[in-house]
């Protein structure tokens, strides 16, 4: 009896089926091979239908199995390794859903491999692995919508694919097979995406890989610190960057440094204090000094000693001014350096301090009476400017007129406006501006004025701060009743877009630092622990 010879060529499929269809040319001997209940089989072909599992007892030297409206789902690891000789395994109109890692291990000598009209959903990135002489992959007409990165490593030997039939999701997860499909040697038949709605029918050898935004950010939980905190500020002292945590409950100013060894940050020194709502440090030739804001036992500067690391007080601030602190502001203006603290109380005045080379002293009352809660420096068209925010007016402008500050404007129909925060797009200036309730805004300045760009609502918020990360710009909206919200400005609306929640409880403040490489972000809680944040940055296309 003549043998078959073996399976070569691109007819090579396309005969077998035939020869299995039509069954053997010339009565074979009596012979009986062992096979599975529902399969017909000889010496070297199978074809099973309806079985509810891949069948083992099929015959060993096996060169071509066909499996056809059967019940599996799943095709695992080493689901064939019992008929390592295969050339050729069809796969058609079963119930197959998905198709693990080394689902074909073994089979060294397959060179076809049709897996079509089924309800294949999944294919693990490794399912392929070991197949180095395959020629030919059909995985048309399933339930595809994605495909795992580097499900054809190793494929060398492929001369066809054929993908059709798919509902591909054209998004960063299919950008490697756009790249794979301009650089293969293969012939890949054509692929249409079905989504998203854009691409609707898209050839996807039309797409380009660079018309993909793969990149994305991301803000993961990186460690928490135990006590409630009020403000958050970062500085630089030594070439190293430090940060200070304000913590009214316990009543001090605390100081952290990033710990090289430990991969974390640490506290490394502490100002004692009452009430403590804002531990404002500045640099001033090369000598630290901090400027500590008190509900209760006054508001006081103090100096860090080079020697010993220790803070000594060397200055109170005046009560006959400052009765409720609430904000403290830390600018220069001709080369002189200030800080304006906002005076919350009625019978206080919100004050300018002016350096004089030994310490500040008043420079200058600004909104007496007014119930200030944020004070908040910036340059409009190269001029120096200050807002001030009251809980009974709108924000006042305030312009520098070489000695002092004059009011200029306000911004209108935005009473109650807690705090002020700017950003810069370019040339172009924008403020923040948080509302406990309603909404709260960004603005633009025109020229003359500030007019509204976004209205973003707020439930309970406090801060709505503007911060840029890793070249990202970020809006920070917090949240006294619910998760706070994030969002990142898109340069091609001009808007902040909704992107991410966090669940710190009652934030006060936001504040960025960048330590060997890493960003991370410092969420203040009022109610909770202090969260820090790290800001990672992941390409959705890996």
């Amino acid at each position: 009896m003549a043998r078959r010879p073996p399976l070569r060529g691109a007819g090579a499929p396309l005969l077998l089926l035939l020869l299995l269809l039509a069954g053997p040319a010339t009565p074979r001997r009596a012979a009986k091979w062992k096979c599975k209940l529902g399969c017909t089989c000889t010496k070297d072909t199978a074809l099973c239908a309806g079985a509810k599992e891949i069948p083992q007892e099929l015959p060993q030297n096996l060169i071509s199995l066909s499996l056809i409206r059967s019940g599996f789902t799943e095709i695992l690891q080493g689901s064939f390794q019992h008929v390592p000789s295969l050339q050729l395994l069809l796969i058609t109109y079963n119930s197959l859903e998905l198709i693990g890692d080394d689902a074909f291990v073994g089979l060294v000598h397959l060179e076809y491999l049709f897996i079509e009209h089924n309800k294949l959903e999944a294919i693990s990135k490794n399912a392929f692995r070991g197949l180095k002489g395959l020629l030919h992959l059909n995985l048309a007409n399933n339930s595809l919508q994605t495909l795992p990165r580097h499900l054809f490593r190793g494929l060398d030997a492929l001369t066809t694919v054929d993908l059709r039939g798919n509902a591909f999701h054209c998004d960063c997860k299919l950008k490697w097979l756009v790249e794979w499909v301009r650089q293969t040697n293969a012939l890949v038949e054509p692929i249409q995406c079905q989504s998203p709605a854009e691409l609707n029918q898209t050839d996807l050898r039309e797409l380009r890989p660079s018309g993909f935004n793969c990149i994305t950010t991301d803000l993961v939980l990186f460690d928490t610190l135990p006590d409630h905190s009020l403000s958050v500020e970062t500085f630089t002292y030594h070439k190293e960057q430090k940060l200070v945590i304000a913590q009214p409950f316990a009543g001090r100013c605390s100081f952290m440094e990033w710990d090289r060894l430990m991969g974390k940050f640490r506290t490394y020194a502490n100002i004692p204090g009452s009430s403590t709502i804002v531990c404002k440090p500045l640099v001033i030739d090369s000598q630290l000094y901090v400027v500590v804001a008190q509900l209760f036992g006054g508001s006081h500067i103090y100096k860090q000693d080079e020697a010993t690391g220790q803070f000594r007080r060397t200055q109170a601030i005046e009560g006959s001014r400052i009765r409720k602190p609430n904000d403290i502001e830390v600018f220069r203006v001709e080369g002189d350096w200030y800080f304006i603290m906002a005076d919350s109380s009625k019978a206080g005045s919100t004050t300018l301090y002016r350096w004089n080379g030994d310490g500040f002293y008043s420079h200058q009352s600004l909104h007496p009476w007014y119930r200030d809660t944020d004070a908040e420096f910036l340059e409009i068209a190269g001029k120096p400017h200050l807002i001030l925010a009251s809980s009974s007016q709108r924000p006042v402008i305030y312009q520098w007129n070489k000695k002092e500050f004059v009011r200029r404007t306000d911004i209108p129909d935005m009473d109650d406006v807690y705090a002020v925060k700017h950003f810069k797009v370019k040339e172009d200036v924008y403020i923040c501006l948080t509302r406990f309730l309603g909404d709260s805004k960004v603005m633009h300045w025109d020229g003359s004025m500030f007019r509204d760009v976004q209205h973003i609502p707020s439930r309970g918020s406090m801060v709505f701060q503007p911060l840029s990360i890793a070249g990202y710009r970020y809006a920070f909206l917090g949240n006294d009743y619910s998760f706070s919200q994030v969002y990142r400005y898109e340069p091609i609306t001009g808007l902040f877009q909704h992107f991410q929640e966090l669940n710190t409880q009652a934030p006060r403040s936001f504040a960025h630092l960048n330590i060997e490489n890493q960003d991370f972000l410092i969420a203040s809680s009022f109610k909770g622990k202090t969260h820090i944040y790290r800001h990672v940055i992941i390409d959705l296309s890996a």
